[in-house]
């Protein structure tokens, strides 16, 4: 039987649209990857299809080609519901249309089985795949994905380019900003236990709050939603915290509507500030003081990355910080004479 592009592209260890690339359109490739599309092709007696006149019927291409110009880009996200995720989708798609790349989208749920089962399912059917804040471990990840190009956001990996939002920069200055409003102690509630952005976020939190001079109770996992906000307000008013720093905006606007339910007021009471600066942000009740989180420039770069992998111009993974900043608003305030009450305040009187 004859060698197919399918065995060229094995062989030569690239993904199938790359392999067919070094044949339609060799310009848009590396030297190094189309000397290896080549060498390889040339080993196993490849011959590529003859390129066909105007007035000649056309061959179809093969799965997976490039040769009208674009590629297939499948963008995963955990929560398309969530506002930061519509942002970097957006910003994604947005690229891709500069670049001439189709941008696919797919959402896990926030589950690890379903973004294992995406993942699978879309190497085969895309010429590279972005994931973004994955619930899987990172080797896994890349795993799943084979030999299909892929870039992953706010998951760091020394095998594959990676794109974190790092937060150290804007926890660095929330944690200054309420020691200076003189708040002692504070809570952070945390996001999914699975959750890389949580995992590194609680480190750099607890750095910070102790370089700041603040004592800090680390609350338990929460979903990462309004409502995982709102069951986690009674347990920072127990924990007598003057001020709560969430995981992100969305579980802040939680422990905001749990904490008046149950008595407070913010922030006179309790200081609340999120993470990820979504649009709501500014014009909730009050407005959030929250820590910007650049996902639009991530879901920007990370497809321009992916395109550079693509074409096979570097090989050798890099991995891009963009910075975070705080962003202060009316949730926050001076510490009280006291820490927050512990019974609702109707009952004091």
């Amino acid at each position: 039987m004859a060698p197919t592009l399918t065995d060229v592209a094995k062989s030569a260890n690239v993904a199938l649209s790359t392999a067919s690339r070094a044949f339609s359109d060799p310009g848009r490739l590396g030297p190094q990857t189309l000397r290896k599309v080549l060498t390889a092709a040339q080993e196993l007696g490849y011959e590529p299809p003859v390129v066909r006149g105007p007035t000649q019927p056309a061959e179809a291409p093969a799965a997976g080609s490039d040769d009208s110009g674009t590629a297939t880009v499948a963008v995963i996200v955990p929560d398309i519901a969530n506002p930061v995720f519509g942002a970097f989708v957006k910003a994604a798609q947005g690229e891709g249309w500069h670049r001439r790349r189709t941008v696919v989208l797919a959402d896990t749920d926030l589950s690890p089985d379903r973004e294992r089962e995406v993942i699978a399912h879309l190497r085969e059917r895309a010429d590279g795949l972005i994931v973004c804040s994955p619930r899987l471990e990172a080797d896994q990840v890349l795993d799943l994905c084979g030999r299909t190009p892929a870039v992953l956001v706010n998951r760091e990996t020394s095998g594959a380019d990676c794109v974190i939002a790092d937060a150290a920069h804007g926890l660095r200055q929330a944690a200054e900003y309420l020691a200076a409003l003189g708040h002692r102690r504070i809570a952070y509630v945390q996001g999914m236990q699975r959750s890389w952005s949580n995992a590194h976020r609680v480190e750099l939190i607890r750095a910070e709050a102790e370089r700041a001079g603040l004592e800090l109770e680390l609350l338990g996992w929460q979903a990462e939603t309004a409502d995982g906000g709102t069951a986690a307000a009674a347990s920072v008013m127990a924990s007598r915290a003057s001020a709560v720093i969430t995981h992100n905006d969305l579980v802040a606007f939680g422990v905001i509507s749990g904490a008046r339910a149950l008595g407070l007021s913010v922030p006179e009471d309790l200081s609340v500030i999120g993470v990820d600066d979504i649009p709501f942000a500014e014009v909730s009740q009050p407005s959030l003081t929250s820590i910007s989180v650049p996902m639009a420039r991530a879901g920007a770069v990370s497809l321009e990355m992916l395109g550079q992998v693509m074409a096979g111009e570097r090989q050798t993974p890099r991995t891009l910080r963009l910075p975070t900043q705080l962003i202060v608003r009316a949730s926050t305030g001076p510490a009280g004479p006291a820490t927050p009450r512990t019974t609702p305040k109707e009952d004091l009187a």
